[in-house]
């Protein structure tokens, strides 16, 4: 890709709906409220009833039907079959859930940001740029005088004392002995801290309804009451920290960009400030890396190789059809049933494909088909196909990355800066 020339005017030409479907979010956001403290309660209730030992047992999200009133040309968008795996189950028949379900539960709880394909309308009004921390990312809840950390697969990754709201067996704590915290965190194994990026619940008040502007005040001031970026002690065995957020004006991106910051950074994470608290893949959070920022631009193989060709993981369907992860899916391509049966495939596989010579093949700057070259069944313990943004930012990068050049360069353009907003600075 040539460089990009400041005096002439940016646009990058889109190359996916991603705007669109922000916008599709927005208004499902405005128009939809889920029961979110029933959602919290679930989510508390199951990362203690479940055995740190068993990640299959686990329980599912509720299966929350979305009607919005929209105009016409977006109800085709809005209307697909829901997902089976999304049925109503009970606590007491959680334990019999299979690993695979049980991971799929848990990720469900996450708020999983997109690849950033296009760069969002307004972007320096309306998002917020933060380093991102390398490590695990995980819930914390904390009740009943205890804290669990649970991974995205189910499994615990800690079960501690903590400093948060009924986080440790005290005497002096105080509030209802029901309450219970979760923050949404990543665990940086190099200096042992959980760094919190969202806060989900508060001593049982649910914050899954509250905008990414209410939720992180709300983190920079409580968290800090309660004793959690304290060193590690008896009754506190690890170390809490904000990371830094910024509008993401030019200041604000090129401090989050080049700033240093006190753990590995692994890309830049940008937050709609109206984002709810959403479960799953949205297209409010995004997330955004290269050479700079981040050590691990390019997916890798086992062996910690970049392969030569891009390589896809796509679910099966039971008529041959290959989709990504993402709600609704998108279709990659199909395979012949003859060929299925003589490879031993059924349905809900994961298959891993390389992307040949052909690439993706676009028109009117919609994806159409993928050149895709079959390598054989997934590793056993990954739970999801790859999203579709993730595919086409990978792509990208090979071919066309989004460098920062075209971030700043849209900042630039935007015809309505207005004034310079203040930071936000959550640190620990």
């Amino acid at each position: 890709m040539a460089p990009h020339d400041p005096r002439r005017s940016f646009k990058r030409p889109a190359i996916s709906d991603q705007q669109r479907r922000r916008e599709l979010s927005l208004l499902r956001q405005a128009q939809n409220r889920r029961d979110a403290q029933h959602q919290a309660r679930c989510l508390a209730s199951t990362a203690f009833s479940l055995s740190s030992q068993s990640a299959e047992s686990s329980i599912r999200e509720p299966d929350i039907e979305l009607e919005p009133v929209v105009e016409p040309e977006l109800i085709d968008e809005l209307e697909h079959e829901p997902d089976p795996s999304s049925q109503d189950i009970d606590v007491l028949q959680a334990s019999k859930l299979k690993r695979a379900e049980a991971r799929k539960w848990f990720a469900k709880q996450l708020m999983l940001p997109e690849w950033m394909i296009d760069v969002p309308d307004r972007l320096s009004q309306d998002w917020y740029v933060f380093p991102r921390p390398s490590g695990k990312r995980c819930f914390v809840v904390s009740s009943h005088g205890t804290t669990i950390s649970r991974l995205r697969n189910g499994s615990v990754l800690h079960r501690f004392p903590s400093a948060l709201p009924n986080g440790a067996r005290k005497k002096e704590v105080s509030g209802s002995a029901q309450s219970y915290s979760i923050l949404d965190c990543i665990f940086h194994e190099l200096d042992q801290t959980y760094y919190v990026i969202d806060m989900v619940c508060w001593r049982g008040y649910s914050l899954y309804d509250c905008t990414a502007e209410f939720r992180f005040f709300w983190l920079n001031s409580k968290l800090a009451e309660t004793g959690a970026f304290n060193s590690p002690s008896h009754y506190h065995r690890y170390r809490f920290s904000l990371i830094p957020v910024y509008n993401c004006d030019q200041s604000g991106l090129y401090a989050a960009y080049t700033g240093e910051v006190p753990y590995v950074k692994d890309g830049l994470l940008f937050y709609n400030k109206q984002a709810h608290y959403q479960m799953g893949n949205t297209p409010l959070a995004l997330v955004w890396k290269d050479e700079t920022c981040s050590q691990y631009v390019i997916d890798t193989d086992s062996k910690g190789v970049v392969p030569s060709q891009q390589h896809v993981v796509l679910e099966l369907q039971e008529d041959g059809k290959l989709m990504t992860s993402d709600d609704p899916h998108v279709l990659f391509g199909c395979l012949d049933g003859s060929f299925m049966q003589q490879s031993g495939l059924q349905s809900r596989d994961l298959l891993r494909f390389a992307i040949g010579d052909g690439g993706l093949s676009f028109a009117e700057g919609k994806f159409e088909k993928a050149d895709l070259h079959y390598l054989g069944k997934s590793n056993r313990a990954r739970a999801f196909a790859d999203s579709f943004s993730k595919v086409m930012f990978q792509y990208g990068v090979r071919h066309s990355p989004l460098r920062i050049d075209h971030l700043i360069a849209s900042i630039s353009s935007s015809v309505d800066q207005g004034t310079e907003p203040c930071d936000i600075k959550m640190d620990g």
